[in-house]
């Protein structure tokens, strides 16, 4: 395997992936949060269905393909770089980075919570602020339709956030972000799934061990039937990646 270098940017299916680790991307959002002036950036956590959702979402690949940091944000991800590019990718996963950037930034932190259902981001906001001393910039909920965009773009914006978690499921959090990221103008922007409703105590992390080997995927979709509708898209993202590395020899 080859050995990542700083800045080191990956293609996978047409895609930009960042070969960071955890620690190198808080420091680098932790710059981005504080560098004067301030300019607007976003954050992908790439993960198979992201992959697999684009591929008829063309404003979903533009919004990936002009991000300024896209990590790992699950193991099979590491694995499609692996059998494409012939490199191993540290994970960055999106709960990790939003906790990180909370640990390490605390008070001085301002924090917009943005998705879920009502009033799930006041609670995650709460429970964040009492666990990481983080200032709560504002909150609104994810339920909102296009013609909203922009009156909710501005109050991201008047609220003066450091941190933006946008928590609207794949595609739209990330379109979002990108399509009024000048109008918002916060400094680092993250979709970010699930993880207000972790925040808020609606949905349970992943055990440590899952964490760990970057398999929690498996004990989510398995044990949560909601989510058994995900399989199908996971293994087609495999074969997606088989087909590519059998084109590419």
């Amino acid at each position: 395997m080859t050995t990542p270098t700083p800045r080191q940017r990956l293609t996978l299916f047409d895609l930009p992936l960042d070969v960071v680790t955890l620690d190198e991307t808080l420091d680098r959002l932790g710059d981005l949060i504080y560098r004067q002036p301030r300019a607007p950036h976003t954050v992908v956590t790439l993960n198979p269905e992201f992959i697999v959702q684009s591929r008829t979402q063309p404003d979903f690949v533009n919004a990936m393909q002009v991000a300024d940091l896209v990590t790992a944000d699950g193991v099979g991800i590491v694995w499609a770089a692996r059998q494409l590019t012939n490199t191993e990718v540290p994970r960055a996963p999106g709960f990790d980075i939003v906790q990180g950037l909370m640990q390490r930034h605390g008070a001085d932190l301002r924090v917009f919570f943005l998705g879920a259902k009502p009033g799930v981001a006041e609670v995650a906001a709460q429970n964040a602020a009492r666990d990481y001393g983080i200032q709560v910039a504002g909150v609104h909920h994810g339920y909102f339709d296009l013609p909203e965009d922009q009156r909710v773009a501005e109050l991201v914006r008047d609220s003066g956030a450091d941190l933006l978690l946008t928590a609207m499921g794949a595609g739209r959090q990330e379109t979002f972000n990108q399509y009024w990221r000048q109008v918002i103008n916060t400094p680092v922007m993250i979709g970010c799934g699930g993880v207000i409703d972790v925040l808020a105590g609606n949905a349970d992390l992943a055990p440590a061990w899952t964490r760990r080997l970057g398999v929690e995927w498996i004990w989510r979709v398995g044990l949560d039937r909601k989510r058994w509708n995900r399989a199908p898209r996971l293994a087609q993202f495999v074969r997606m990646v088989r087909a590519e590395k059998k084109r590419l020899k």
